[in-house]
């Protein structure tokens, strides 16, 4: 039997890159050829929320809202919120899934054992941005390419950003729980409450996010500074009035709020310990919308509780889901949620469409857009490598 016509071009395209070794990752692009696909997504279940807005297309219900669409192309398409263990709903799927479709909301921990048992497996796409639920480096091995939908809820974010900053200077949480138990108390809330204005607030990582975060800052009058792998395009730092930060250990004792806008890689695991949460200004607010694990656990709850952390706020945690004796649900003056900030309505829409259109590009053999990659070709993006 002859080869198909995309088949062929593959095979073209694949001895022209001429830098990747006939391995697995050969095999894998060889699979890219025409044909139905498995595709599996691992969403959180909205239940009885599910029909209170036809726009919730990010929960296990909605289906990123692309079930008609791939299923009428004769694709088959799985959906579960069941991730966890090794007679979970997604372990079954593993080993003949061509795609897996997952969410930082929700994570699918894909890790290298999984990988090794997915033969079929070629493209690992996250429903938002933040891919470091995949062991990005067995994944490069393995020849996966690996994308996110950058950009696609970095306003979702950056907003959520501003309400904990505003949260936790204003003490806002006390008074908010005096409100609803019929309390009257206002020296209990006023003696740690402060103006915003006039505070200097550092983003550890100025990308999409900490950019935006900035940007809506400068109207507050703070002092603002950042730090980050790169510097800002002087024209954009004037404009912003953000000062460059390039030591870390430097800038923490300058600031009265830090918040954490960097990816979880190797180098940031845990890069919140007990030591450098002691460099820190005692009392200092910390905002952690990033990822949980770039903090230590229990060095965060044992700063709060020793008043050198003055009040935490954020919705990343790990693992995810947390367990219901997680430190973090019971450290004083915390503003802690589930995580949803990058999971707002408008965030889904536009991750959702963002995931069809990368879709609709690999089933064509094509390109995604560049800043989309995050493993391409046994390679890692920049900023986890």
């Amino acid at each position: 039997m002859g080869m198909s016509r995309a088949a062929i071009s593959a095979l073209k395209t694949f001895a022209s890159s001429g830098n990747t070794p006939l391995s697995s990752t050969f095999s894998r692009h060889l699979h890219a050829s025409a044909g139905s696909k498995k595709i599996v997504g691992v969403f959180y279940k909205a239940n009885e929320y599910a029909a209170m807005n036809p726009n919730f297309v990010g929960c296990v219900e909605g289906a990123l809202g692309i079930r008609e669409w791939l299923e009428s192309r004769g694709h088959q398409y799985i959906v579960t919120d069941d991730k966890e263990g090794p007679n979970c709903e997604l372990e079954k799927h593993i080993p003949d899934l061509h795609v897996l479709i997952s969410t930082p909301f929700h994570p699918a921990y894909v890790t290298a054992e999984r990988i090794k048992k997915a033969k079929n497996l070629q493209l690992l796409l996250t429903a938002g941005i933040g891919s470091d639920h995949i062991d990005l480096n067995a994944a490069a091995a393995a020849g996966l390419t690996v994308a996110e939908i950058t950009g696609s809820n970095t306003v979702s974010v950056a907003e959520d950003e501003m309400l904990r900053i505003l949260v936790l200077v204003r003490n806002f949480l006390p008074g908010h729980h005096q409100a609803i138990s019929g309390e009257w108390n206002v020296a209990a809330i006023a003696h740690r409450a402060y103006d915003l204005e006039g505070k200097t607030v550092g983003t550890v990582g100025a990308g999409r996010i900490g950019r935006l975060l900035l940007q809506r800052l400068k109207p507050f009058n703070c002092n603002l500074l950042y730090h980050d792998r790169l510097k800002m395009d002087p024209e954009l730092e004037k404009q912003i009035g953000a000062k460059f930060e390039e030591d870390l250990d430097a800038m923490l004792p300058k600031c009265d709020i830090i918040v954490i806008n960097m990816p979880l890689t190797d180098k940031t695991r845990g890069l919140f310990d007990k030591d450098r949460i002691a460099k820190c200004k005692k009392g200092v607010l910390i905002v952690n919308n990033a990822r949980g694990a770039i903090m230590d656990t229990q060095a965060v709850a044992d700063a709060c509780n020793s008043g050198q952390i003055g009040g935490y706020g954020g919705d990343v945690w790990y693992p995810q889901p947390s367990p219901k004796d997680h430190p973090w649900r019971y450290m004083p003056n915390n503003a802690m949620t589930p995580h949803i900030s990058g999971t707002t309505i408008d965030a889904q829409l536009r991750y959702a469409a963002g995931v069809k259109d990368m879709l609709e590009r690999y089933f064509k053999g094509e390109d995604f857009p560049a800043q989309n990659y995050i493993v391409k070709e046994g390679k890692l993006a920049s900023q986890y490598q």
